[in-house]
């Protein structure tokens, strides 16, 4: 999947629904780039906005979305509960996966740059994209609010980062950045008091709860020197919480915003609430994710809870994402939809997984049919897949063993490393078919001018390469299943050592199959420097694969005797 990230802008206008409308369909101008979710507040008169999609497109949906809220917000005539000092008042970029919080952070100085030079508006950093640690804080930068901006920017210490150190009447100010990921989580609780909830959130919560003299709960307050209440800190890392009864589901819930999930990951904030609860006579039953969650999120928390089972962790996506809902209890208060709440898949285009998301029927039929694409590039890639897939089956059997109990950690990660060359080649059985439809597009382009012939002669140069370039990945990434295999085949369960062999049988087909289309699409590239080190590295991956496939099915023949 390529590098995602987030972005959450909030706009000062929560009343006027066509206003919102235009600056949401800004946004939705950018290909790229998805709207999520709207959420307008009267009240607040304030409007949060949650898009994303791959980086560049992001960036720009951002940008013209805070442009069209500059020209149809005025500033001078807002009113609302909600702190704000512009008509775009904060936009953060959040990265969501394939891409560090560091080059988020250069995203965002990137589109505060040009908010403040295209569009004239004063523009501050905070969190990871502020440099000076005194500026970080939202809350200190939006001190003073609108009212307050113009006398503010007046001192020296306030000028913006970027835009006129000029105050702008009509639009404010916008303050950009980068920032983790928040979840909003809800630990459901089988009691209806809202004070034994509160105390479990004063227990794990960060700032944990005023000190206090004698007595716990009735003791004075311990203050510092500036008379400021002393904390006793909670236990986990990045959390706020609060207790509180929700009157629809007639129970207690300790609601939780989960603001660095490196810090503290969601399995982790769960299993201490539990742990609270517990010392408190309170027994949790479930939970509720409010919003959508990263899919890394789920992943780490279905390979913890495997984890704290003795169970391998080599298990598909789907299977890690089953585990963390049932063991989070996910499900407790309204079905859990993955395909609706986890963001990745929200932004996936299904149009990129067309071969892989057939059934084993249709994709034969689809390979059957009267027509080029998919060949034996994607079948190769196919049937790649599936050899590591009956590797990855054997160190699974083989970490649930009955007696093998104490070798559970290393097939499981044996079965983690195929579960990684699986996806990759499931990839590749799309990523072949797209490559041939980048050969026949460069055909088609049109070649009556010199013009026209140049640039066609070096679509089709770059398109034959690429569909080269494919089927030689396809080798690589098969040729590592080897290495599991093996393993299995010696090492795992004797009574599927057979399953072994097919496995090898499986992928020295995908290796050999990779590299015929390897040399018929060699063919069609001209310049033959730009392929010698591919085709050198695929003669050595043909030879030693059937040398590998040998090895492993000697070692097969050896367990039947």
């Amino acid at each position: 999947m390529p590098a995602l990230i987030e972005c959450v802008p909030n706009f000062s206008e929560g009343r006027d629904l066509g206003i919102i409308r235009q600056i949401t369909a800004r946004i939705e101008s950018v290909e790229g780039a998805t709207l999520l979710h709207v959420d307008p507040g009267k009240a607040t008169n304030r409007t949060v906005v949650t898009f994303a999609g791959v980086p560049e497109a992001v960036v720009e949906g951002a940008f013209r979305a805070i442009a069209e809220a500059a020209a149809l917000i005025d500033m001078r005539k807002h009113s609302g509960e909600h702190p704000r000092m512009g008509a775009t008042d904060v936009c953060p970029l959040i990265p969501i996966s394939g891409i560090t919080m560091e080059e988020t952070a250069e995203l965002a100085r990137r589109l505060a740059e040009r908010v403040g030079r295209e569009l004239g508006i004063p523009t501050y950093l905070y969190e990871a994209a502020q440099p000076n640690p005194a500026r970080k804080n939202l809350a200190v930068i939006r001190a003073g609010e609108y009212e307050g901006l113009e006398h503010k920017m007046k001192a020296s210490a306030w000028a913006p980062d970027f835009g006129p150190s000029m105050f702008n009447a009509q639009a404010g100010a916008t303050v950009i950045g980068a920032r983790d990921f928040l979840v909003a989580f809800n630990v459901n609780l089988n009691t209806t008091s809202t004070r034994r909830a509160n105390a479990i959130a004063f227990d794990v919560r960060e700032i944990g709860r005023p000190k206090r003299e004698g007595h716990p709960l009735t003791g004075k307050v311990v203050t510092d020197a500036s008379g400021q209440p002393v904390m006793v800190p909670g236990t986990l890392a990045s959390v706020k919480a609060i207790g509180w009864y929700i009157e629809e589901y007639g129970i207690a819930q300790v609601s939780m915003n989960l603001t660095d999930l490196g810090r503290t990951p969601l399995h982790a904030a769960f299993d201490e609430v539990c742990r609270a609860a517990e010392a408190r006579g309170v027994r949790v039953t479930g939970s509720e994710l409010v919003g959508l969650v990263p899919l890394g999120a789920m992943l780490d928390a279905g390979r913890h809870f495997l984890r704290k089972q003795r169970r391998s962790l080599g298990v598909s996506e789907e299977e890690l994402i089953k585990i963390a809902v049932s063991s989070l209890g996910l499900h407790e208060l309204a079905p859990f939809k993955p395909e609706e709440r986890i963001i990745e898949f929200r932004l996936r285009d299904t149009g990129l997984s067309r071969l892989v998301g057939l059934s084993v029927r249709a994709f034969a039929n689809e390979t059957a049919a009267e027509s080029a694409a998919p060949g034996g590039g994607s079948v190769a890639a196919a049937v790649g897949a599936l050899g590591a897939a009956l590797g990855t089956m054997v160190a699974n059997l083989s970490a649930h063993k009955r007696g093998w109990d104490e070798r559970w950690a290393e097939f499981s990660e044996w079965a983690e490393r195929g579960q990684r060359i699986k996806e990759d080649l499931l990839a590749l059985v799309d990523e072949d078919t797209r490559a041939f439809d980048r050969v026949l597009t460069a055909l088609a382009m049109p070649k009556g001018t010199d013009a026209e012939k140049a640039a066609r002669s070096a679509a089709l140069a770059d398109a034959n390469l690429g569909a080269l370039e494919v089927p030689a990945r396809v080798m690589r990434t098969a040729f590592a299943a080897f290495d599991l295999i093996r393993e299995m085949a010696a090492q795992g369960l004797p009574a599927s050592a057979s399953d072994a062999g097919v496995g090898a049988l499986c992928v020295r087909a995908a290796v050999r199959g990779a590299w015929l289309n390897v040399r018929t699409n060699a063919g069609g590239v001209k310049d033959r420097s730009r392929i010698e080190g591919i085709l050198a590295e695929g003669e050595k991956l043909d030879r030693e694969a059937a040398e590998r496939e040998a090895e492993i099915l000697a070692i097969v023949e050896r367990k039947f005797s």
